[in-house]
């Protein structure tokens, strides 16, 4: 868990990095309509927990800064009996204020009367510019003299970037109840089953270990199925001989895991399968053997391209100078997508990639990002040879950039085809 502290000390950051005479604001996500009158589950707007650590809707955070010093404020739900009946307990004002290293809590009743207040006197205000209109609509009515609009966001976002030891702990944590979901799954007969059973098989060991969700959806993509990246019906029956492409990860405590491993429904790979998949494992290794600080995403990913160009040369599903092939862009079809992505509280963590000048931000210790080549011969394209058609693989590990290289925290997860093909029946 994380403690009070490390959220203070991020609001801390935070307000350093605002102008002397300025207000930021934070609100949180509101409930998400499923049908009619049910809702999703909720899931707090990640910034506004980095800020808080506080999980409940209906709640805002304020930031009050004038000259050097600044004052944190919390304004949470009301404690209301016929509202905890139907909706459960909530933590109240008294209780916030002994838990949250706050300087002020109010109930969320007093948030116009007191935002008001706030906003005399200063040139700036911070907050999402991506709030949903209603929330905005609030903020223009009160605070249309400020001249100043800056998007707490991006400041957010990059304090992000890099992950403190508590973070990666949880990361850890996922990544390991991750692993024990996609090692039952490769000891399973799964031959004749539906994919959707896969997945629930996957949910269950999610939940059966600590972890209340998945991070995203489970793609569960049996035979040319894997051929759609984001693929999530889930619900044809997976055949013998076929390869089942397996994207799914937890999160847990609001950190996320992604990982993907690509699995024979009968437990073992066909020749051409071996094949294909042995060129995307190469084409990780290569990339995985140049991460370190100061390394660029953009050589990683051309790391990627060059090797997964010469595969598919090597297949004979290119011909012709690889060079030209890379420069005319000819693997896109094939390898559509990056090398990877940031994760964190986020799966596809909404940190930078690019600096306030323009320039492509460079790893560093402490950052946490994907690394998934992949080769996607859909079974209709008639420029593949026959013998690959209705093949696509990826796989993706989960990295932590370390002071002079990186730690693979997925390494658990066996990828290999001797091991991957050793698991059944066990």
């Amino acid at each position: 868990m994380i403690k009070e502290e490390e959220y203070k000390k991020r609001r801390d950051t935070l307000a350093s990095k605002m102008s002397k005479n300025s207000i930021a604001i934070l609100f949180s996500t509101n409930y998400k309509t499923r049908s009619n009158d049910t809702e999703y589950p909720y899931r707090q707007d990640s910034n506004f927990y980095y800020m808080s650590g506080f999980k409940e809707d209906n709640s805002i955070l304020i930031l009050i800064r004038k000259n050097r010093k600044y004052k944190s404020v919390l304004f949470v739900n009301k404690k209301e009996k016929i509202d905890e009946l139907w909706n459960g307990k909530r933590l109240g004002k008294e209780e916030a204020k002994k838990r949250f290293l706050v300087d002020e809590v109010y109930i969320k009743d007093e948030f116009e009367k007191k935002f008001k207040e706030y906003l005399e006197g200063k040139d700036s205000l911070y907050f999402d510019f991506k709030l949903d209109y209603s929330k905005v609509k609030i903020l223009k009515r009160y605070a249309k003299s400020l001249a100043i609009h800056k998007n707490i966001a991006k400041i957010i976002e990059q304090m992000r970037l890099v992950k403190s030891d508590a973070e990666i702990k949880l990361i850890k944590k996922a990544i390991n109840i991750t692993k024990e979901a996609h090692l039952n799954l490769m000891k399973l007969n799964k031959i004749n089953k539906k994919e959707y059973q896969l997945q629930a098989d996957i949910e269950y060991t999610f939940k059966n270990n600590g972890a209340y969700s998945d991070a995203y959806t489970s793609i569960v993509a049996g035979g040319n199925n894997a051929n759609t990246l984001h693929y999530i019906d889930n619900n044809q029956y997976l055949k013998e001989g076929d390869l089942i492409l397996l994207d799914a990860g937890c999160e847990y405590e609001y950190y996320a895991s992604d990982i993907t491993r690509t699995i024979p429904v009968n437990g073992k790979y066909t020749d051409e399968q071996k094949k294909v998949y042995n060129l995307v494992l190469n084409t990780q290794l290569k990339v995985l053997e140049a991460i370190k600080p100061n390394v660029k995403r953009s050589k990683l990913q051309k790391i990627a391209v060059n090797s997964i160009t010469e595969a598919l040369v090597e297949l004979g599903v290119l011909k012709g100078n690889i060079k030209k092939l890379i420069k005319n862009e000819k693997y896109k079809p094939y390898y559509p997508h990056g090398i990877g992505h940031w994760m964190g509280l986020d799966v596809h963590d909404s940190c930078p990639y690019k600096d306030k000048n323009g320039k492509e931000i460079s790893l560093a210790k402490g950052m946490v990002l994907t690394i998934e080549p992949g080769i996607y011969l859909d079974e209709e394209d008639k420029s593949v040879p026959k013998q690959y058609r209705g093949i696509g693989i990826r796989i993706e590990d989960d990295v932590l950039i370390t002071d002079d290289g990186y730690e693979n925290l997925s390494s658990e997860i066996v990828k290999t085809i001797e091991d991957i093909e050793n698991l059944k029946g066990k």
